[in-house]
């Protein structure tokens, strides 16, 4: 084992899939960089000259000089924010890989509480964290031939200033996180929602999204096509259900949604 390379114990490491096991799955060392234009495209851009990435691997940067969201919007770095992205090989028999944002939401959430247990928490449907309506977190899935390349950004210590929308940090919120504590976490909780993605399907995974999204009822509106509604919940197959005024419940697979006005839990 090299030097860096870290042990995930779970009841499921070692055997085929279906299977009962018990054992240790190797986790590959994180990659550390000061400075890049966006650990997304660096690990495109490695995918695209034919290089082997593993899936697994991470790229994590102190600084991002070209980070980005989704729609190509700029994502500020911050220099003690958590800035990476990594790589997921897809398999025949796979679930959608639409889905990942939902599979990293659910690992991206289960360390941030670990982390800033006081602090409440939402997700937003489908890649974003929220607290009190601020963004505070990112995800950014971008295909590289028959892999994936999975960017997240977590305003740990400072948040970017955003036109259009509110922003947080954790450190705002009182919580103190150290960015190499948390990176080597996340990787660890990626892997097992992974697992369970792979093995017992999308639906584990809806299961383990909402309680931690917005509540049903909540106001939406879908971006690009101007449709408004409210959250219905989400589908076997993870998309979002819409409820329109007239009763009628669309499903969304893709889109940029905002949420109307924040809810909170206790509403």
């Amino acid at each position: 084992m090299a030097v860096g390379d870290r042990l995930s114990v779970h009841p499921d490491a070692g055997g085929g899939r279906g299977e009962r096991r018990f054992g240790a799955v190797l986790i590959a060392p994180i990659e550390r960089i000061a400075e890049t234009g966006s650990t997304n495209a660096d690990m495109l851009a490695r995918l695209a000259r034919g290089e082997h990435v593993g899936e697994g691997h991470w790229l994590v940067a102190d600084r991002q000089t070209a980070g980005r969201g989704r729609l190509g919007r700029p994502w500020g770095d911050g220099q003690g924010n958590f800035m990476g992205s990594t790589v997921v090989q897809l398999t025949a028999g796979d679930p959608s890989p639409a889905t990942l944002a939902l599979v990293v939401a659910v690992a991206l959430a289960k360390v941030v509480k670990a982390f800033a247990p006081g602090v409440p928490l939402q997700l937003k449907w489908p890649n974003d964290l929220l607290v009190d309506g601020a963004k505070c977190s990112g995800i950014l899935l971008e295909r590289g031939g028959n892999a994936v390349v999975i960017g997240i950004g977590v305003n740990l210590v400072s948040a970017p200033d955003l036109p259009d929308r509110k922003t947080f940090c954790f450190a705002d919120g009182g919580a103190a996180i150290d960015r190499d504590r948390f990176a080597d976490a996340l990787v660890i909780a990626l892997v097992d929602a992974l697992r369970s993605w792979r093995q017992e399907g999308v639906e584990s995974i809806v299961r383990a999204w909402l309680p931690l999204g917005h509540p049903v009822g909540t106001p939406l509106r879908v971006s690009e096509q101007g449709i408004d509604g409210t959250f219905d919940g989400l589908a076997p197959d993870g998309a979002l259900r819409l409820r329109r005024a007239d009763g009628a419940v669309m499903l969304i697979h893709a889109g940029d949604v905002e949420l109307r006005r924040p809810v909170d839990k206790g509403e």
